[in-house]
């Protein structure tokens, strides 16, 4: 018979080591290429040193000579905060009841919910991988009297059902707001309910997560901001390269800034993420030239194009005609601990709703996303379709 113990039993037994390796490996294709780790974090903080250039220790001399002289080699301490990763999923006590004497129709109650949050963690996760860390997913360029559309710079963050808080500055003028529809070819959504004094310019964050996500692509490449309270103009290490305006994508241009970040910075370009117009104008430029486009199977089970042999990704949350050059090698997920169900001071993980015929189960995983050679990832933008 199934009871809150044994549902309790299968959520810690059996659904977390599959829900953990799920949303460890196939979220996304970028974060299967990123190593996660328990090195470095101390306390609430990861906290890491990272190498400038090399030893200057080195040199040639005579036989009979002196060595040598000893140098130590350079560091910058990189500091950011562990990030908190929450996601939840609800059962009502009707449900449980009516699946009490049937384990299949329990199972597959579990399932749809888990099925459901590993749904949303995918979007999610996905979309912070991209992000600057604080949870902005655009801003409102236009509000339509009398409705609750609302007109955005950008809809690629937003999907149907999503829970959003309206700032105007760094004051919330509207909290958990639900996105109940996107247009995406008209850059409108749809909301629950439009705050009246909402405007042009307002910002729109994931709800509650404001300046709290993991520090993402963008942060890397937002030159105006310090990055893991380093201030760039400190060290080059901390500026990634970039080239605007490319105009029509080719091969050449690709393979200089691979060359380039090689070169300069010693990195291994072995991995590309492109938005769909970049992958559209990548995939004419080939066939203009009667070239046929590899393709790759990557772990998790994406299968992809490639680059010359480096994968070359399509993802919904790249920038509008950008491409990343990206060394994974040198990205690292450091981690307090993996994905845990909250435990009460019994080892409870279901928790009655108060007030309500609920029971919640709430997943966390407390992590930062960290680059130890910023100056070694590349981004080309102003990227248009290829003409002939």
């Amino acid at each position: 018979m199934v009871t809150i113990n044994s549902a309790e039993n299968a959520l810690k037994s059996v659904y977390l080591g599959t829900v953990t390796e799920l949303l460890n490996t196939r979220v996304n294709p970028l974060l299967t290429k990123i190593e996660q780790t328990s090195a470095d974090v101390w306390g609430k903080e990861v906290r890491k040193a990272v190498s400038l250039g090399i030893n200057g220790g080195i040199g040639a001399g005579d036989e009979d000579g002196a060595l040598p002289k000893a140098h130590g080699n350079n560091y910058l301490q990189f500091v950011s905060s562990l990030k908190n990763l929450f996601g939840q999923i609800e059962i009502s006590d009707k449900a449980i009841r009516a699946s009490a004497n049937d384990k299949g129709a329990f199972t597959d109650l579990l399932n749809a919910e888990l099925d459901g949050l590993l749904k949303a963690s995918k979007f999610n996760l996905g979309r912070m991988l991209y992000g600057d860390g604080t949870g902005k997913l655009a801003e409102i360029y236009d509000v339509e009297s009398g409705s609750n559309e609302v007109e955005v710079t950008d809809t690629r963050n937003f999907v149907p059902g999503l829970a959003v808080d309206i700032y105007n500055g760094a004051s919330a003028i509207g909290t958990d707001i639900i996105v109940e529809s996107v247009d995406y070819e008209n850059d409108t959504i749809t909301l629950s309910s439009v705050p009246s004094s909402a405007a042009t310019g307002n910002g729109i964050y994931v709800q509650g997560s404001r300046d709290k996500e993991i520090t993402g692509l963008a942060a890397i490449f937002d030159t105006t901001k310090t990055l893991y309270g380093v201030d760039r103009s400190t060290s080059p290490l901390l500026k990634p390269y970039s080239k605007g305006t490319v105009g029509a994508i080719d091969e050449t241009t690709i393979q200089e800034a691979i060359d380039f970040l090689e070169t300069r910075a010693g990195s291994t370009i072995d991995f590309i993420a492109v938005d769909d117009v970049t992958k559209y104008a990548y995939m004419d430029y080939m066939s203009q030239y009667k070239r046929n486009i590899d393709v790759m199977n990557l772990e998790g089970g994406f299968r992809t194009m490639s680059f010359n042999g480096i994968p070359l990704v399509y993802d919904r949350f790249v920038p509008k005609g950008t491409m990343y050059l990206l060394d994974t090698s040198v990205f690292h997920l450091h981690r307090l601990c993996d994905w845990r169900f909250l435990e009460t001071e019994n080892g409870n993980v279901l928790r009655q709703n108060q007030g309500y015929p609920t029971y919640t189960a709430t997943l966390v995983k407390y992590c930062e996303l960290m680059c130890d050679r910023p100056n070694g990832q590349g981004r080309l933008s102003g990227i248009t379709a290829s003409t002939t």
